[in-house]
């Protein structure tokens, strides 16, 4: 058996039936050309269904030691392992359309994982139209965190078409090949490992450093509570209640949607911001416009949590190397330019504490900043005191055109977790020039939620108002800053919708 790390058991030990705790991905393909779809699945199967050793620790399963369930938690390797259990085999009804898909990934990320057994599970998907396909597979937040996950897209797919894999995506040999791959990739040059290079009394100031580096990061988190933060945005403070900070029942909807990559970089470089930046701010106006639309925007602005990655450059086999910042999504004010900059100064602000400490420090302080919200969801008051108002994660993806045996990979839409206090996830993956948004929330609280992709989309021109520009990229000259209200604002009717509520 093998312990857990407490940052990875903390995720099973906050699993109830309301809240999963595993993290989701869609993956849309298209058939090669000329290839017959049920011949083509069957193969696909037979590669999911490999047998062959499997990296840890998805060949094994939770269990408790001689303290039970009051105790560390442990993996221990299944050795009655059921590929046929793991591995599903679906179809859509007609007439296929993405509504059908999202229904059926909705009921499918509801579902918790069977500890008793690995926890993972993949679905392929047959039924959509226009000789399409998907893929969703489920992980355990305990096994894998965000860039874990693609990391492991990565080993299965090829940018190159004609590439063959019969290997699963959760094989042993894969991964050691793709670490291989992508390690002998970065280094281009031999470059000795920071430990090397330092002496015995550098790693004792080290030690003395880290005391002090924690106390001044624990001082300005404190001061953010009485006005001295200096931009920077904290849990708990001012975060108000709206329907998104209840708790939550195991229901849960899901919808996607894909954006150009073009137009976020446009606004990017006309309105001096980065693309988390951008994104937040979309995201900030239109939870806006859908609170405005509930009747219930609040007083005090949204606040969201946004991980950020704590792996060192390399780092392949860390199940979760996650901090956090708080971002101020400014939703208390009308202008677009003013919420945007309030945003990155939050951002700005969490970035600069963050990388005032080393790795090891900020783990630290991430794990002493979030007890609090382990004990408020431990002791059920989650809902009452939350931390934040919601979560929105940026997941860096492949700028490649992928293929997976052939079939190009059209789309990855993440699928996370909801939490008693909030009831609503924005997880977003860059991949192929486009920016993909996955949505997932309590169906109970937040039924409405495929309205967000509307709303989104009307955020983004917004945006691109009020950086100067029009829809697609062009410029204005002397273009106004837009300060009205957009919530009942028309959309062009040219946009292609890819959106369906589940």
């Amino acid at each position: 058996m093998r312990r857990i790390d407490l940052a990875d058991a903390g995720f099973l030990y906050m699993e109830k039936r309301q809240t999963p705790m595993h993290v989701g991905g869609l993956h849309l393909f298209t058939l090669p050309d000329g290839a017959e779809a049920t011949e083509f699945l069957g193969q696909c199967l037979e590669v999911l269904r490999t047998d062959e050793p499997y990296r840890k620790p998805f060949g094994d399963y939770v269990a408790h030691g001689r303290a039970g369930a009051l105790g560390p938690l442990y993996w221990e390797k299944d050795r009655n392992f059921d590929i046929d259990y793991h591995v599903r085999h679906s179809a859509l009804p007609q007439p296929g359309r993405f509504r059908e898909l999202f229904v059926l990934i909705s009921r499918l990320h509801g579902m918790l994982l069977d500890r008793n057994r690995p926890l993972w599970e993949s679905y392929l998907i047959e039924g959509l139209q226009n000789r399409q396909f998907a893929l969703y597979t489920k992980m355990h937040h305990a096994a894998t965190d965000g860039a874990g996950a693609m990391h492991m897209a990565n080993a299965m797919y090829s940018t190159k078409k004609s590439d063959r894999s019969e290997r699963s995506p959760f094989s042993l040999a894969a991964y050691e090949e793709y670490k291989a791959r992508y390690r002998a990739q970065k280094q281009a040059r031999v470059v000795p490992r920071g430990a090397e290079l330092r002496n015995v009394s550098e790693v004792l100031r080290e030690q003395f450093d880290t005391t002090a580096h924690l106390l001044g990061a624990l001082r300005r988190f404190g001061g953010a509570f009485i006005g001295r933060g200096e931009g920077l945005a904290v849990p708990w403070h001012h975060v108000p209640h709206t329907s998104m900070n209840t708790n939550v029942t195991g229901a849960r909807r899901f919808v996607a949607q894909s954006w150009d990559f073009d137009r976020v970089r446009a606004v990017c470089k006309a309105a001096n911001g980065t693309v988390n930046d951008i994104v937040l701010a979309m995201c900030g106006g239109a939870l806006r416009r859908y609170l405005i639309s509930q009747d219930e925007l609040p007083k005090h602005s949204l606040k969201a949590m946004t991980p950020v990655s704590l792996r060192e450059e390399g780092d392949l086999d860390s199940s979760n190397a996650v901090g956090f910042i708080v971002a101020d999504l400014a939703t208390n004010l009308d202008d677009p330019e003013a919420r945007l900059r309030r945003t990155q100064e939050s951002m700005q602000a969490g970035k600069s504490l963050v990388q005032s400490l080393s790795r090891r420090e900020a783990m630290l302080f991430m794990q002493i900043t979030q007890v609090p919200a382990l004990l408020t969801s431990v002791l059920g008051l989650a809902s009452r005191f939350p931390a934040f108002s919601t979560v929105i994660s940026n997941v860096p993806g492949p700028r490649e055109q992928l293929y997976w045996n052939g079939a190009s990979v059209d789309g990855m839409y993440p699928a996370s977790i909801v939490f008693d206090g909030f009831a609503m996830n924005i997880t977003l993956v860059s991949y192929n020039n486009k920016l993909h948004f996955g949505i997932v929330a309590c169906r109970r609280s937040m039924p409405q939620v495929q309205r967000l992709i509307d709303h989104l989309e009307d955020a983004l021109q917004e945006l691109e108002e009020m950086a100067g520009l029009v829809p697609g990229g062009s410029q204005r000259k002397k273009a106004p800053v837009s300060r009205k209200k957009t919530v009942s604002r028309k959309k062009p009717v040219a946009r292609k919708k890819k959106a369906a509520s589940a």
